[in-house]
């Protein structure tokens, strides 16, 4: 990487643009560079701490700009090596687990989740009997389970921040219910997706952390990916994460476990990790890398389907495929997710015809009304990108 000077500095939040060598349409700098200003304003001015944006084309990292601090404490500056928390962006890499299961005929989407995890039958269901929420529903969140995977916290300092163990989750069973018939539409559901952990786990013998590093870390070769509490070796490169309660910050702490929803979002790295993980979504992995031997293409671009719609939204008329959110403007298909913990905020949006994305993350969130709203910054991210930068790169694309 060839790291260059700044261009913009707020503050002590010194703006530091990574760019790469990957070729780009006339107007892109500008049009890039008028973003990451944007950004960078707009997160000294609410007080986060730290983050990065970059725009990928393939799994080449066209642009990469970091700004801010990754650990007040040490005054360590966010780099390209920076390590993030990247909360329910993890569902993607559960959702592909699922369709590696499915193309190897170890199970079908249509399949009940009771045959995998038949501690669901004790889930109270008004519409019917549980053996009509299929694998596909979960996948979509329209199986009608709840958003929260703990809903009952009072906020005592002594709750963990999650369930640590499938037990727990087992003994909420019987005091849930499916809020709607199976299918009918969408509704965001954590729950949902450790469910499909399991199913991960039941099938093939491996705890999913496992499952996941053997599967997709290790073939696309993301060595700083990890899940949960970070490994010794790499604890200089974890970014700590914040809050805003009324203006003053609080530390979050440099690791937290998030027990039996790992797969729902526990998942940590860099971007240029993340980088090729999304190269691979776009149809060009890294070098050396066979993308259909991860999942075929014609896999991945079923999961891009709409499945339930939801939506309007800046960017296009919002659906949920498998596992991913679509964005339709009539013209073009975008494919994106979210997300959000603690204090990490971060997002994808993909452009798979034009072969470009755009990932961003930050490490401060606010807390009351009072704070700014760091996810609205990053919205208009993703809307200054979609509309300004991604059309650049469709001009070229036959």
């Amino acid at each position: 990487m060839r790291r260059t000077p700044s261009a913009v500095a707020v503050g002590l939040l010194a703006l530091l643009p990574v760019a790469l060598s990957a070729q780009t349409p006339p107007g892109f700098g500008p049009a890039w560079d008028a973003v990451v200003a944007s950004w960078d304003a707009a997160s000294a001015k609410a007080g986060i701490v730290g983050g990065t944006l970059a725009f990928l084309r393939g799994d080449d990292v066209v642009r990469l700009d970091t700004r801010g601090l990754a650990d007040v404490a040490t005054n360590r500056a966010v780099d390209d090596a920076t390590i993030y928390h990247w909360a329910s962006i993890t569902k993607t890499f559960t959702a592909v687990s699922i369709m590696q299961l499915r193309d190897r005929g170890l199970i079908s989407l249509d399949d009940p989740i009771v045959k995998y995890v038949p501690e669901l039958r004790e889930v109270y269901n008004p519409f019917g009997s549980m053996e009509v929420v299929t694998i596909r529903q979960l996948l979509s969140h329209s199986a009608g389970f709840r958003n929260a995977t703990w809903p009952w916290s009072r906020g005592e300092a002594w709750e963990p921040y999650e369930p640590t163990e499938w037990s727990q989750l087992v003994a909420m069973m019987p005091y849930t219910r499916i809020l709607f018939r199976p299918g009918s539409k969408f509704s965001y559901s954590n729950p949902g997706i450790i469910f499909l952990g399991r199913v991960i786990e039941k099938v093939t013998g491996d705890v999913f952390e496992a499952y996941v590093d053997k599967n997709i870390f290790r073939p696309l070769g993301m060595r700083r990916a990890y899940f949960d509490v970070t490994p010794w070796g790499l604890l200089p490169y974890r970014s700590n994460h914040y809050f805003l309660r009324d203006g003053r910050r609080e530390e979050g702490g440099l690791d937290f476990n998030t027990g039996i929803t790992v797969s729902n979002g526990g998942l940590n790295a860099p971007v240029p990790d993340m980088a090729r993980w999304f190269g691979f979504l776009l149809g060009a992995p890294p070098d050396g890398v066979d993308g259909d031997r991860i999942l075929k293409r014609s896999s991945l671009e079923e999961m891009w389907k709409t499945v339930v719609p939801i939506g309007d939204t800046d960017i296009g008329r919002e659906s949920m495929g498998l596992c991913f959110f679509l964005y339709d403007d009539g013209t073009h298909h975008l494919v994106g997710h979210t997300g959000t913990q603690r204090g990490f905020l971060s997002f994808f949006v993909l452009d798979p015809a034009a072969g470009v994305g755009v990932v961003a993350v930050s490490n401060t969130v606010g807390t009351t009304p009072r704070d700014p709203d760091a996810r609205a910054i990053l919205d208009r991210v993703r809307s200054g990108v979609v509309d300004g930068v991604f059309p650049l790169f469709r001009k070229e694309t036959p």
